[in-house]
């Protein structure tokens, strides 16, 4: 963007531990947004990486806010959110890549369709196979018993079966959807303010949920379209699949505890425990009948340890043990970058 110009967007992105990508996400978003005024506003949750040397200087960061812990995805958006001057606010995940103006092609979409207020776009993989996982459907208890009992394994591609996950659709056209990813999610920045931004509860997880939910209640309602399209790795600052199984469990059982009815809540969190249990009983029994695949026993031994791990997930944030690495009641956010307005 030019410097005097005030920015229609404002992107933010937040880095842990993902210097590489994030450079080349940085890289994307120069090559691909060039016909919007934006501000990207960079956070680094304390990364050990050397990110915070690496990115100061990128010339597509207007502002890098490194904070001296690990604060977590949605404290990290709140803080940098507070700097934002754009009309709309974009959030991206460190580990995508912008493809074919995808960033300006969502904002267009925004202006067509205002009444929406949160918008997404299509998300690929590396080798350009469908990532699901930029928009989702609301937990309900019809779809966490098909995935409990293994339902949402077998059909996949069903909107029955897996109805969570949009299965029937390959977000190949414009669609109203319940949850936008916070992967590539625009909304307005005023709304974003009337939200309070994301609930701080939430430390990495079921925060973007939450908050379409909550949009929905003030007469939002969240569309994407496969115009806009990303690459989006997935799960990159995570080490280990129990450690991201558990982080996501926890947001779980908080979004059951916040927005299913009364009468279905403790249904709803038998569901939630039943899931893990099932899947590490039935990877042990794979394993047991196939002797020549290694991975079901793998498998196996992580679904077991998610499942030993509970009592840290199964009545959700804030609740148990805790769930981050680090807690932080003064992130101490320093701005070491910070171009002209």
């Amino acid at each position: 963007m030019q410097d005097h110009q005030k920015p229609l967007v404002s992107i933010i992105i937040v880095n842990y531990n993902t210097r590489a990508m994030t450079q080349a996400c940085l890289d994307s978003v120069c090559s691909e947004t060039r016909n919007i005024p934006f501000e990207l506003i960079l956070v680094d949750n304390d990364s050990g990486d050397g990110s915070v040397a690496a990115l100061a200087a990128h010339p597509a960061v207007t502002k890098l806010i490194a904070l001296g812990s690990n604060v977590g995805f949605a404290r990290a958006n709140n803080l940098a959110a507070r700097h934002a001057r754009g009309r709309y606010i974009l959030l991206l995940n460190p580990d995508t890549i912008v493809r074919d103006r995808a960033i300006e092609r969502l904002v267009s979409f925004a202006a067509c369709c205002p009444d929406a207020r949160i918008w997404g776009g299509r998300t690929l993989f590396a080798d350009g196979r469908l990532n699901r996982a930029s928009c989702w459907g609301r937990m309900t208890v019809w779809n966490q018993f098909c995935r409990a009992v293994g339902l949402t394994g077998l059909f996949p591609n069903s909107d029955i079966f897996n109805g969570e996950a949009y299965g029937g659709f390959d977000r190949n056209e414009v669609r109203s959807v319940d949850i936008v990813s916070g992967c590539f999610f625009l909304i307005e920045r005023a709304l974003w303010a009337e939200l309070d931004g994301f609930d701080p509860l939430f430390f990495m997880y079921g925060e973007d949920a939450d908050l379409c939910l909550r949009a929905h209640a003030l007469g939002a309602r969240p569309m994407i379209t496969s115009d806009a399209t990303i690459v989006h790795y997935g799960g990159a600052s995570e080490r280990t699949r129990a450690g991201k199984m558990v982080k996501l469990l926890a947001a779980k059982a908080t979004l059951i505890e916040r927005h299913f009815p009364r009468g279905s809540k403790t249904i709803g969190r038998l569901l939630l425990k039943a899931w893990p249990l099932s899947r590490w009983l039935a990877q042990s029994a794979r394993s047991a009948l196939t002797a020549d695949k290694p991975e079901a026993a793998e498998a196996a031994r992580t679904w077991r340890e998610i499942w030993k791990l509970r009592a840290t997930w199964n009545r959700g944030f804030g609740a148990g043990e805790q769930i981050s690495s680090t807690e932080a009641a003064d992130p101490r956010p320093t701005v070491l970058a910070s171009m002209p307005n």
